[in-house]
């Protein structure tokens, strides 16, 4: 038996875990008692009044996994949406990325039955929930899906831009189809921007060449983004957000061109009043810059010293590319 003050630390622990979002500790917080014993406790704190420590129990049989866990998350979504409270829509969202993650059928059926309760609901649902819903879904991606998010968007009667129906275009579109829709002027930005913001989940290697569309439309965009200030800004700033996101994994599958591309996109951005879009780009310019490109960062540095350090830690990365091949040169 597992001694009651032994279970309060371990909760205590496991909800400090999940709120600084140290998944590594919350995973081996939950690891460490074995699955039976471990889904025991987290069940008994989905009963608890305190949100956190249900979100944290969220996680945790997330991490089990398993139809046992999807059919237990799915009863407290739908009891978690009864509440209507803050602490409830939190849970929500938190149960509905977890059934995005879980490797088992049941989940997609789950998410698909939270999206037809959402678009017959007599309230309008927030965008929000709208949002995360379909970014759940894309991980959970099969033509069967497409019936129900077209019947969704239809009743929901959406004007705002909505993950939902970048989800649509992505379920509909082949690659090829999606390339060629990417660079297609005739299409609003805003419709781009819907399918970047749930690309950003997740990029499969059959979408890259489309990604490569996406970055060669953001180079065509520049001007008109700089002059006008216009709806291009959120494009931007969620095209950056993706690209930095799976940094590790993208950027390395991206050819010479689109680096070059990326790099204009990016030096053009940091010398812009657009702070959102000039930090990312600063920090994209880690990976696609040159060491020429010190100068102009700190030309456009922001008085913010939070800020101000994205800049200056970008600056000095470059500096010392710089420095190295330098010295590489020297040695040879």
């Amino acid at each position: 038996m597992v001694r009651e003050l032994d279970v309060e630390q371990w909760k205590e622990e496991l909800v400090a875990a999940c709120r600084f979002g140290d998944d590594e500790q919350a995973r081996a917080l939950v690891r460490q008692l074995g699955p039976r014993k471990a889904r025991a406790l987290l069940e008994a704190l989905l009963e608890e009044e305190d949100g956190p420590v249900r979100q944290a129990a969220v996680f945790g049989l997330g991490d089990l996994g398993g139809a046992a866990s999807v059919r237990r998350l799915e009863q407290q979504l739908v009891r978690e949406e009864a509440r209507g409270d803050d602490d409830g829509g939190s849970v929500v969202e938190a149960i509905t990325q977890v059934l995005g993650n879980i490797r088992e059928t049941g989940a997609r059926a789950s998410l698909v039955r939270r999206l037809e309760r959402l678009a017959t609901a007599t309230v309008a649902p927030d965008l929000g929930d709208v949002n995360t819903l379909a970014r759940a879904l894309w991980h959970k991606r099969h033509p069967e899906l497409l019936p129900v998010v077209r019947r969704s968007l239809e009743a929901l009667a959406l004007s705002e831009m909505n993950s939902l129906r970048g989800l649509l275009v992505l379920l509909e579109k082949s690659p090829e189809a999606l390339q060629a829709w990417a660079t297609d002027s005739s299409v609003p930005v805003e419709r781009k921007t819907e399918v970047i913001t749930v690309l950003e989940e997740e990029v499969p290697e059959t979408l890259v060449p489309s990604l490569l569309a996406f970055i060669s439309q953001a180079h065509t965009l520049l001007a008109r983004t700089v002059s006008h200030q216009d709806e291009s800004i959120d494009f931007y700033e969620r095209l950056l957000t993706l690209l930095l996101e799976h940094r590790e994994h993208l950027l390395p599958l991206l050819p010479a061109e689109t680096h070059s591309e990326l790099r204009t996109v990016a030096r053009t951005l940091v010398a812009t009043a657009l702070l959102n879009c000039a930090i990312r780009a600063a920090v994209l310019l880690q990976y696609v810059g040159l060491p020429e490109d010190a100068d102009l960062l700190m030309a456009h540095r922001p008085s913010d010293s939070t800020l101000a350090a994205v800049f200056d830690d970008t600056a000095q990365a470059l500096r010392r590319q710089k420095s190295q091949a330098t010295s590489g040169g020297a040695t040879d």
